[in-house]
């Protein structure tokens, strides 16, 4: 049987060490690229199937991809390829589900806890002389406010929406969950009576933290605009580890200049990586980490583990994970 081409549009991110890609070279003839960019018809075109993670794969470069049979995403979500004109063309696309969770949900709270309690500030301080010369036994550069008894909001129950909820009420948070509503996803709790729900706009105004977990879709972008953030309280935190288009980004930097919220952290933005002078880059209490709440070492494991798996699952003729299955009409590729 002739061993397939496989081609990893964009490997590095996900494995930076070119070894964790050998079980891949055991079920064809593999070639990883740290990223394709306008290459990447080039380098995908004789490729029955491939792996992408950020690299798109839209409906204009399906059609010049004549082999391609299987897209594996290197990722849960799947906007980075036209599932659409994946499905007319006869190609199947699975994806990797609930890889990340708990990764994503422990950075949540390293972003909140960060903003509550200034960890990097005070080790600044320590570090710099400012405590030693201060003369005070406790050294506090600002208000330390403690998470017990305030509301979580969380917006999109999912998997990792879940996890957040776990942790927020093992510190001793009161969670509220946003309500099915304007496409934003909220699954069943694993504890329905702890998390109580709400409606979008109740959520904003009541929280005393927000974290965001729904998908970006046309009904979420923007979600978090300039009314919601005038209507939350003075004293909320607002953390994004979703996408950065659930973000109107201009309202979000006006709102932290002009003292609406008490602080934000984010670790998506609309452009990744943003330009060097990004205006919530340099905005007062506003932490921004470079979209590294998935990549833990054990995520990045379990993401190619399944990855791998999709590729063996399709060529053993049952594909798993599917997010699209082949439906052939007359785009199909001979």
């Amino acid at each position: 049987m002739t061993r397939p081409e496989i081609v990893v549009a964009d490997g590095w991110t996900t494995a930076p060490n070119d070894s964790a890609w050998d079980p891949l070279r055991q079920l064809g003839n593999v070639r990883v690229h740290e990223r394709c960019g306008p290459l990447l018809v080039e380098r995908c075109r004789r490729a029955q199937i491939v792996l992408t993670n950020k690299e798109v794969l839209g409906a204009d470069v399906l059609d010049q991809l004549p082999e391609l049979r299987f897209v594996s995403v290197l990722a849960t979500g799947t906007n980075v390829v036209d599932l659409r004109a994946a499905a007319e063309r006869g190609i199947v696309v699975s994806n990797v589900p609930n890889y990340g969770a708990a990764s994503v949900a422990q950075h949540v709270f390293a972003l909140l806890l960060q903003l509550v309690n200034h960890t990097s500030e005070h080790h600044q301080a320590s570090r710099d002389g400012s405590w030693s010369r201060s003369g005070h036994f406790s050294y506090a550069l600002g208000p330390i406010t403690e998470l017990d008894g305030k509301t979580l909001g969380i917006v999109g129950l999912g998997h990792i929406g879940r996890r957040v909820a776990s942790i927020g009420q093992a510190l001793g948070m009161f969670v509220v969950g946003a309500e099915r509503q304007s496409g934003v996803i909220s699954h069943p709790s694993p504890d329905p009576d702890a998390v109580r729900r709400a409606p979008l706009d109740e959520l904003f105004t009541t929280s005393d933290v927000i974290s965001l977990h729904c998908p970006l879709t046309p009904n979420t972008a923007g979600l978090v605009n300039r009314t919601r953030l005038r209507s939350m309280k003075p004293t909320a935190w607002l953390i994004n580890t979703g996408r950065g288009g659930l973000v109107d980004e201009a309202a979000l930097t006006e709102a932290l200049h002009g003292g609406w919220i008490a602080g934000a952290g984010l670790d998506v933005l609309q452009t990744e990586p943003p330009p060097p002078h990004h205006p919530l880059l340099g905005a007062p209490r506003c932490i921004v980490t470079p979209h590294v709440a998935w990549a833990t070492v054990e995520a990045r494991a379990r993401l190619l583990d399944v990855s791998f798996a999709n590729v063996r699952a399709f060529l053993a003729g049952n594909p798993q994970n599917v997010v699209t299955t082949a439906s052939p009409t007359k785009h199909e590729h001979g």
